[in-house]
């Protein structure tokens, strides 16, 4: 199971779009829905020239006597797509197609509103357009008013503060929260509170699906933990292996700086030994690094390693951190 499925896996479940929509969309039509009528709706749909599609969710709920439908659609390119709103506009139409042959009943036969989202979490911020038209050339002498337009809603996860996200009880803040996590006692912050919102025994499979993405987000950093139902149990897991950590970082510290006797050996087994201890930060914050990032961690200087170390706390993305 990739990231991207562990996703659609959380975002499989009711309370994960109530959450979504509750606390982040912040628009006075959401609070007319009658969110206990949130249904599930197969994606698989294709066409002649199209495959499905396994990194979109689609949900449908009540707004007063009418469905709309939510069309969460979830990225994870490391290259952002310029031009997302023209794919959304291929996979809503592919999902009218579909409620067309349903031939839904009723003397209504307009089709329902359709709320586009796309979910990002990429280093880097998103920068692509979020309406169709400002991808389409404009036309004089009346040709605009031809123009389809379609409109995406975008949460850009790393956009988002952590002293903005932690005041709030909601399941999507704290995967946001847990994506952006500073430091490991950020990340136990987090899955204390999961801990706390996730107690009720019908909420066992919510939890189970927890495990499994949490177990996403750790497995790049080498924390390669069975999932579990029990939040509790992968908490103690996770204290134990950062405790883990911390023992080894340091040993490799004492071990580097005494590899050699001369001033030069002492030296060179301090940078090499800071070098270690800011990838191994630097993966814990930002998941795999890049091999240009690397490069550069092992071709600085002590002084310049010094430097990071203390911007690991502060960064945003590798991008901005190496600036």
């Amino acid at each position: 199971m990739n990231h991207d499925h562990a996703y659609k896996l959380l975002f499989s479940e009711p309370e994960m779009i109530a959450d979504l929509l509750r606390g982040f969309v912040h628009q006075p039509w959401v609070d007319e829905l009658d969110l206990s009528t949130l249904e599930p709706v197969a994606s698989s749909y294709v066409s002649d020239d199209l495959r499905g599609r396994e990194d979109d969710v689609v949900w449908r709920v009540k707004h007063k006597r009418r469905w709309i439908y939510v069309y969460l659609l979830i990225e994870f390119q490391s290259t952002i797509d310029p031009f997302m709103a023209v794919r959304l506009l291929t996979y809503i139409g592919l999902l009218y197609q579909d409620l067309i042959k349903r031939k839904p009943g009723g003397n209504d036969k307009r089709l329902p509103p359709v709320f586009p989202i796309v979910l990002y979490n990429g280093e880097s911020r998103w920068q692509a357009a979020t309406e169709l038209k400002d991808l389409i050339v404009n036309m004089p002498g009346g040709l605009s008013d031809y123009v389809p337009s379609l409109k995406y809603y975008l949460l850009d996860e790393g956009a988002y503060r952590q002293e903005d996200l932690a005041p709030l009880k909601n399941l999507v803040a704290a995967i946001f929260r847990l994506e952006n996590s500073r430091t490991p006692a950020d990340m136990l912050a987090v899955i204390d509170n999961l801990v706390e919102w996730l107690a009720l025994p019908e909420q066992a499979r919510l939890k189970r699906s927890f495990n499994v993405w949490i177990n996403r987000v750790l497995r790049p950093m080498g924390a390669d933990f069975p999932p579990s139902s029990d939040l509790i149990e992968m908490r103690a897991m996770l204290t134990q292996r950062i405790e883990q950590w911390a023992k080894e970082w340091q040993r490799q510290g004492k071990a580097e700086g005494k590899a050699e006797g001369r001033l030069e050996g002492r030296l060179e087994g301090r940078a090499e030994a800071k070098a270690q201890t800011l990838l191994k930060l630097l993966t814990l914050k930002f998941g795999p690094l890049p091999d240009w990032a690397e490069r550069n961690v092992s071709t600085a200087g002590a002084d310049q390693l010094d430097a990071w170390i203390e911007r690991v706390l502060t960064a945003n993305d590798l991008n901005g951190f190496f600036e």
